[in-house]
């Protein structure tokens, strides 16, 4: 194995300068439009993380309210980043952990699709999506800022939310801005595939990790919603772009994600950044 390559397979530092993180992906099944229900599941899955030594912490798309929401639904379970629940969450996590989740957002009267990201010392971002799906066009305004990268414990973090990661530009736009991982809260439908067949988020996913040089921690969510039924395609990508470790029968995918100091170099004359022609890419 060349020097500071990631051993998907083991998770073992390779080189004096590259870092592990202790990641999860902890699918959950929120209860449509049960605000104090979903929260409680938030609070027993910190908890959990917590105790085990969790460094990253990822939980699904809108995990404070479900998914296929009436406007008045999302708007009854919508927060705002200084609500209560963000307090108590806040005091649950490790000084040195990071928390990833979705959730429904209230700005005055206007509801947004959101990702928080936070620590010990609260809510350190929260992303707005840009992209929306299907129905959530009947329900969210979309964001109109980039997706950001927040300094946090465990290195420079990107965040998308569910669709947005079919956008190429937008992984790759945090991989140059210096994430080193993306955090990608979902909700993804299950769609017909061919066996044996990865679904197609992952194989975009994988693309986008590899392509940029950058992991990727999907967490989907589980259960049946109003008749939709869920991936349940949880997925953690190294740097390389294969996928590491297996998810449990409680929806917890626990890896230790190596972050390579050469990460960018696929060759000894190739650079995943550097080799980029963006004068050759306006369209």
């Amino acid at each position: 194995m060349t020097m500071g390559k990631q051993n998907t397979a083991t998770g073992e530092r390779t080189a004096a300068a590259d870092r592990v993180i202790a990641v999860r992906c902890h699918e959950l099944a929120p209860v449509i439009g049960d605000l104090a229900a979903n929260v409680a599941l938030i609070d027993a899955a910190i908890a959990d993380a917590m105790a085990c030594g969790v460094r990253l912490l990822v939980l699904p798309e809108l995990a404070t309210s479900g998914y296929h929401l009436t406007p008045a639904e999302a708007a009854a379970c919508a927060l705002t980043p200084d609500a209560d629940p963000f307090v108590r969450w806040a005091a649950l996590m490790n000084p040195e952990a990071v928390l990833v989740l979705g959730f429904a957002e209230a700005d005055g009267d206007r509801v947004f699709n959101s990702a928080a990201v936070v620590t010990r010392d609260g809510v350190q971002a929260v992303h707005r999506k840009t992209h929306l799906w299907d129905t959530e066009k009947e329900v969210f305004v979309p964001g109109d800022r980039p997706p950001p990268v927040v300094a946090t414990p465990v290195g420079p973090l990107g965040v998308l939310i569910c669709y947005e990661l079919e956008f190429p530009e937008l992984p790759r736009g945090l991989a140059l801005r210096g994430a080193e991982v993306i955090a990608v809260p979902t909700n993804w439908p299950l769609l017909d595939r061919p066996p044996g067949e990865h679904a197609p988020e992952v194989v975009q996913a994988m693309a986008a990790a590899r392509a940029s040089g950058v992991a990727i921690a999907c967490c989907d969510r589980r259960g049946d919603e109003r008749g939709t039924r869920w991936t349940e395609g949880t997925t953690v990508i190294g740097t390389d772009g294969w996928l590491i470790g297996q998810k449990d029968e409680s929806g917890r995918l626990d890896v230790m994600l190596t972050i390579a100091a050469d990460r960018h170099r696929i060759s000894a004359r190739n650079h995943v950044l550097h080799d980029r022609r963006p004068e050759l890419y306006r369209w």
